[in-house]
């Protein structure tokens, strides 16, 4: 999502040093800017600018663009019902490829440098095999290559198991392996390179007038990544918040020989970063939307003490997240109707489940509808200012556009609304809140 003001004014390096006069950076580059081998010789060229400009640096790559999908197929047509822990030894393959190509392309253009395998760190995950989660880097082995002038190309997406065979961390998980080695060998900067220039406050194909925010708050970007901003997976946002770690978005495709800062001194890009570093809080820093969305509705269920824990403790057990909740107690306070969303992917199974638990439950009947978006206002200023939902609720009123369910928070506030409307909403909220530049 975002541009807004924040950074006008005169900011401090986005780069810090450290004691040595150099920074140490963690360079991630994804699918699309490693797509073939034209695209990886342009990553060399931006490795080899920060090395030429006196910086330590690790890269982390994904498998070029389409190659992970192509695995996980060959593992579904061997076997629809394939071991976990050979999936992940097929899948994991494609980031080995990358790592190992740009390493050679590195070494062809006179740069030191050698590619590792998340095992070979070690990566160590848990025993979760094709959804992994990062338990522990040692940070020892990178930094000590780092300090004798050797780029580490990484091959993002993996580790090691319990059971010391690869894992790999899901989709979007080398966002994750990044933020986690820059957090493990302390880096001042991980860098994210994507096919976009940065984080807009919405999505410039729905809203051209869209602007690039210089800097944003972790807290903002979590709820944007978790609230169907693509630019960063939510695991890796999380990661960074926790550990500190400053990460930049910028774009793989601008030219890595040009000027790499924009009209206000800092690089073109947007950097994600502590609220203190924040020399300007916009009320409203952008707009969100997910398309994913599927909204349930139990009618008449028995009013009485655990009948939320009916109906929404055997959706946990199955792994079915549920995000928005609206309840409704009928006149005589007998019965409620219980309304909610869950991932339009989910929505089948949440369905099932809830009909296999029906006596428990005791609802009279079961609704369902997979046309709604969830659209949400996102801003660390709404903490401090009053009437920002009110005007939401106005500015979508005034456009004919029903709301279904609402959920708020500090920073948020998000909105259930039939997906007809779903751009015209974005656009209508964009403009109330002054982010159209």
């Amino acid at each position: 999502m975002c541009a807004d003001p924040r950074g006008a004014t005169a900011l401090p390096d986005t780069t810090i040093k450290n004691t040595s006069g150099m920074a140490r950076l963690v360079l991630k580059f994804g699918g699309t800017s490693v797509a073939d081998l034209d695209r990886i010789r342009n990553v060399a060229r931006h490795v080899k600018r920060e090395v030429d400009a006196g910086h330590q640096v690790a890269v982390v790559v994904s498998a070029m663009a389409g190659q992970t999908n192509k695995l996980v197929e060959f593992c579904r047509e061997a076997s629809p019902l394939h071991d976990a822990r050979e999936y992940d030894a097929v899948v994991a393959s494609g980031e080995q490829v990358t790592s190992g190509l740009l390493a050679i392309v590195l070494q062809d253009m006179g740069v030191n440098a050698r590619s590792w395998q998340g095992w070979q760190v070690p990566i160590k995950t848990d025993e979760n095999h094709g959804a992994a989660r990062i338990r522990d880097i040692e940070g020892s082995f990178l930094s000590e290559r780092l300090e004798q002038g050797q780029v580490a190309v990484l091959a993002g997406f993996q580790g090691v198991a319990p059971d010391n065979r690869i894992a790999t961390l899901g989709r979007g998980g080398s966002d994750t392996s990044a933020v986690a080695i820059a957090a493990a060998i302390k880096a001042d900067r991980c860098d994210i390179y994507t096919d976009v220039d940065g984080v807009y406050t919405t999505d410039p194909r729905i809203v051209p007038k869209a602007q690039r925010l210089d800097r944003v708050s972790f807290e903002e970007m979590l709820e944007m990544a978790s609230l169907g901003a693509k630019v960063l997976q939510v695991r890796s946002v999380e990661m960074a918040m926790v550990h500190g770690v400053r990460t930049f978005v910028r774009s793989s495709f601008d030219d890595p020989d040009a000027p790499q800062v924009g009209e206000n001194g800092l690089p073109i890009g947007t950097l994600i970063c502590d609220e203190d570093e924040l020399v300007e809080q916009q009320v409203v820093t952008g707009i969100a939307y997910a398309k994913d969305e599927a909204q349930i509705s139990l009618r008449d269920v028995a009013d009485k003490p655990g009948v939320a824990e009916s109906v929404f403790g055997p959706l946990a057990d199955a792994n079915i997240n549920v995000d928005m909740i609206v309840q409704n107690i009928s006149p005589d306070g007998k019965t409620t109707d219980i309304t909610f969303t869950v991932p339009e992917g989910d929505f089948e199974r949440a369905n099932k489940v809830l009909e296999d638990n029906r006596g428990v439950i005791g609802f009279q009947n079961l609704e369902g509808a997979r046309d709604v978006v969830k659209v949400s206002v996102i801003g660390i200023g709404m903490r401090s200012h009053a009437g920002i939902a009110a005007q939401c609720f106005r500015g979508l009123a005034s456009k004919g556009i029903n709301i279904r369910a609402i959920t708020t928070s500090e920073i948020k506030i998000s909105v259930l609304i039939d997906s007809a409307y779903a751009e015209l909403a974005v656009r209508t909220l964009h403009s109330l809140y002054g982010l159209d530049g």
